[in-house]
């Protein structure tokens, strides 16, 4: 696959996105990948990807503030001519988010506007911003979570606005098959990331033992299935949700 072909990655700068961004140049991709609050990891990223031969760039934002989403495609439209001199993306990955571990009763509306704003109004309004630039043809895929099939106590807001977008998923695989846009959702399971803190030893031993392959998963394991999403392997899958979880609570 030549390089023409790019594909923007939220949350890029870290775990499953980072991986995502590394294991997408590596099948052929471009990569426009974003950050947030680490820049210098983000730019790693981009150094790896570049190391190995591959075209990558690293845009800053904030999936929570929807009014700077039309800038942003700015810096997209710009990117693609400069970097790979195209006008389209081939794809999407919604992937940005964080973790609260904290039961309903003490959840404030604060911490719950935030969860909100990044994970289900912030892949909405990213995704309509960045339509017109998306190619009949592309895909797009959306990180929800195993947590919305479990009940885990503690990731009440997280769970249910991942499960919004799980159901937005299908709505925007409906409203745009006509251009031939697939648009998938992945759930990860447990995996080692540092969502909500990271994992220790205790709590990765818990998770292990609920999963029917016996530990928990690495992030390049998620980012094969996404990249593989992203790919024309994958060109009959559509509206789907893939749980990818080594068989978490089964």
């Amino acid at each position: 696959m030549s390089q023409s072909k790019v594909v923007v990655i939220t949350g890029g700068s870290r775990g499953i996105g980072a991986k995502t961004a590394i294991e997408a140049s590596r099948r052929g991709f471009g990569v426009i990948l974003t950050y947030n609050a680490h820049p210098e990891a983000a730019h790693d990223v981009v150094a790896a990807i570049e190391a190995a031969g591959g075209k990558a760039v690293a845009l800053a934002l904030n999936v929570a503030a929807a009014a700077s989403f039309a800038d942003f495609r700015a810096d997209v439209q710009d990117a693609l001519a400069k970097t790979w001199n195209v006008s389209h993306l081939s794809g999407l990955v919604n992937n940005a988010g964080y973790g609260l571990f904290q039961p309903i009763a003490t959840v404030t509306e604060a911490q719950f506007d935030g969860l909100f704003n990044v994970h289900l109004k912030g892949p909405f309004f990213l995704t309509q911003a960045l339509l017109p630039l998306l190619e009949n043809g592309s895909s797009i895929v959306n990180l929800t979570s195993a947590t919305t099939r479990v009940a885990t106590a503690g990731v009440a807001p997280y769970a249910a606005f991942k499960g919004g977008l799980q159901v937005l998923t299908r709505y925007m695989a409906k409203e745009w098959g006509e251009r031939g846009i697939r648009v998938n959702s992945v759930s990860p399971g447990p995996i080692r990331t540092e969502l909500g803190g990271g994992l220790n030893e205790d709590f990765e031993a818990l998770l292990s033992s609920q999963t029917a392959l016996g530990r928990v998963g690495e992030p390049e394991e998620v980012a094969r299935v996404i990249t593989t999403l992203l790919s024309q392997d994958s060109g009959w899958i559509n509206a789907q949700d893939l749980e990818v979880s080594g068989g978490y609570v089964v």
